[in-house]
């Protein structure tokens, strides 16, 4: 299979290891990836926060880019972003008058998947240690994304991968439904919500005792991360392609991901 990866803004510009780890899991499991070299933002920033006509020319973009080549289907490690480009992209293109984009989007929408609605849903994987060599001796938390629950209604799919993982420990997260307080521009134009939002969550994993917070979307995980850092608990944020993609022959760094978090080395 022929598959296009968006690799979104924040993984992009901040968390390039999170897209290089869903392009090694598709490669493993003999997939061809591909990247449609003018794709940029989704727009989901702009439409968020109102500015529907400043949105337009980021959706057009984003379709055009996606609109081109030979593939099957396309995939991002981001439920908010597939969020955007399934239901927020044709509705901006609508808003506006273009029934040729709004068609277009659809047409994109439909061929665009959340990495683990990807893996469950179309390429059935089910069980990540036997099917892709996943390997994680670690204690985590799960963290799901509101877009992802809400939106995309992923259920429990990320969590069943990450249960499959070969030798990884999971640790139950008090109020897993709760936001994190990110929710993109909310989280500058209201930082005081925000703040004890993201502290009930803080609070939330440190409780569990996990070395790590894991979740499908790299701005709630950037901004619990912070959050994390901030407290100086040693505990720091990971995108879960990063566990699928890690094996025994070739684990994750998580060391380095606590130093980078957190300012300091785990022993």
């Amino acid at each position: 299979m022929k598959i296009a990866l968006f690799a979104t803004c924040i993984v992009d510009a901040m968390f390039p290891r999170t897209a290089k780890a869903t392009v090694t899991i598709l490669e493993r499991l003999g997939h061809q990836v591909l990247f449609p070299a003018t794709q940029a933002c989704c727009g989901q920033m702009h439409i968020n926060s109102g500015y529907f006509d400043d949105a337009l020319p980021v959706v057009a973009n984003h379709v055009a880019a996606f609109s081109q080549g030979d593939y099957d289907v396309a995939v991002a490690p981001s439920a908010s972003c597939v969020a955007s480009v399934k239901h927020q992209q044709p509705m901006i293109a609508r808003h506006c008058g273009d029934a040729d984009l709004e068609n277009r989007a659809n047409a994109v929408g439909a061929k665009t998947y959340e990495l683990s609605q990807l893996l469950v849903d179309v390429l059935g994987i089910t069980d990540a240690a036997a099917q892709l060599g996943s390997y994680f001796p670690h204690t985590v938390t799960y963290h799901p994304s509101c877009h992802g629950m809400r939106l995309l209604r992923l259920g429990d799919r990320q969590l069943d991968l990450l249960r499959s993982v070969g030798g990884i420990e999971l640790r139950d997260l008090s109020g897993p439904d709760q936001c994190c307080g990110f929710g993109g521009t909310f989280a500058m134009k209201n930082a005081d919500v925000s703040s004890a939002m993201l502290e009930d969550k803080v609070k939330s994993i440190e409780a569990s005792g996990a070395e790590l917070c894991v979740g499908g979307d790299a701005s709630c995980l950037l901004h619990i991360g912070g959050g994390l850092s901030r407290k100086d608990s040693g505990t720091a944020t990971l995108h879960f392609a990063e566990i699928l993609a890690s094996t025994m022959e070739a684990p994750v760094s998580v060391s380095g991901e606590v130093e980078l978090l957190t300012g300091r080395g785990r022993s």
